[in-house]
C-alpha cells in the first residue's frame, strides 16, 4: 500500500557551516552520522528517494544572537522549496518582548511551530527562564522539544510533564518517543492530551516489539514519524518504521495524518 509520508523532524544548515554543524552533532552524541553533511540539497534528495512529500525543518540557536539569522535561513528555504515546513528557533535568554517579537515575525511568514533543544541550549525544560517562551507560544505554536538523555538533567520526561500540565493550551511534541535513551520512563506522559511524540532517533535503539508496545500504550493518534536528518537516513528510518506491528490505519496516522491535523497542513 502506498502512503503519504511527512517527515516531522529534520535539520538543515547553511552550506558554509553544514559540515561543521554535522560534525558537532556527531561529537555531542558520540554517534556517527548517517550523512556527512546536513545540507538542504542532500536532505531534499534523500527524502525524495524515500518517497517523503513534506519535511519539517528546524535548527537550534545556542545563543540568542543566532535566533534571527537561523529563522531567516529556515524561512528562505521554505520559500525556495514547497516541500519544507518551517519551525522557528528561540533561546531562553531572550526577553519576553524579544520572544513575542520573534514569534510574530515567524507567524507572519507561515512558520508552523518552534523547536527547542534543552541539552544543546543548556536549560531545564521546566526552568523559570523558559516560562516566557511557553506563555507566548501557547495557543499560537506547538513546540517540538528534544526530550531525554541520561547524561543530562535538562530534558527528563517529568520536566516536560510539568510544563504540559502548567500550560494545557501549549501543544508539546516530545521528540524521540518522549525520552531519548530514557524510554523506560516515558509512561509518565499518559493522560496528557497536549503531548504528542515523534519516532525520530529511537527506532535504531529499540526492538520493533518495544516500539510497538509504546505506540499501543499511548495510541497511534499521538505519534508522528520523524527522521532526524542528518543523524539518520530517511529510507532506512522508513524501513525500521515499517517493521512495527501496526495496522494500515495506524501507519497512515503516524506517517502523515497526525502531523497534518496538528499543523493544519
Amino acid at each position: 500500500m502506498n502512503y503519504k509520508i511527512i517527515d516531522g523532524h529534520s535539520h538543515i544548515y547553511p552550506e558554509k557551516i553544514a559540515q561543521k554543524a554535522t560534525n558537532s552533532i556527531s561529537t555531542f552524541y558520540g554517534i556517527a552520522m548517517a550523512e556527512q553533511t546536513g545540507s538542504s540539497d542532500l536532505l531534499l534528495k534523500e527524502e525524495k528517494e524515500a518517497g517523503v512529500e513534506k519535511v519539517l525543518i528546524c535548527s537550534v540557536a545556542t545563543t540568542k544572537h543566532q535566533v534571527r539569522a537561523i529563522n531567516s535561513f529556515i524561512y528562505e528555504e521554505t520559500q525556495k522549496h514547497p516541500e519544507y515546513i518551517g519551525f522557528m528557533t528561540l533561546h531562553p535568554s531572550m526577553t519576553k518582548e524579544e520572544i513575542v517579537e520573534e514569534i510574530n515575525w515567524c507567524k507572519q511568514r507561515n512558520f508552523k511551530g518552534i523547536k527547542l533543544h534543552p541539552d544543546f541550549q543548556q536549560f531545564a525544560i521546566d526552568s523559570d527562564m523558559a516560562q516566557p517562551i511557553y506563555e507566548a507560544a501557547q495557543g499560537v505554536f506547538p513546540i517540538l522539544f528534544h526530550t531525554g538523555d541520561k547524561r543530562y538533567n535538562f530534558s527528563h520526561p517529568l520536566q516536560l510533564v510539568n510544563v504540559a500540565t502548567k500550560y494545557p493550551k501549549l501543544i508539546c511534541i516530545a521528540a524521540h518517543f518522549g525520552g531519548f535513551s530514557e524510554w523506560e520512563k516515558i509512561k509518565v506522559y499518559k493522560g496528557l492530551e497536549n503531548v504528542y511524540f515523534d519516532t525520530s532517533s529511537s527506532l535504531s535503539f529499540m526492538t520493533p516489539q518495544d516500539a510497538t508496545k509504546l505506540i499501543k500504550f499511548f495510541g497511534a493518534e499521538w505519534f508522528i514519524f520523524g527522521v532526524d536528518f542528518p543523524m539518520w537516513n530517511p529510507t532506512k528510518e522508513l524501513e525500521l518504521f515499517m517493521k512495527l506491528e501496526l495496522s494500515e490505519n495506524e501507519r497512515k496516522m503516524i506517517l502523515s495524518e497526525n502531523i497534518s491535523r496538528l499543523l493544519k497542513l
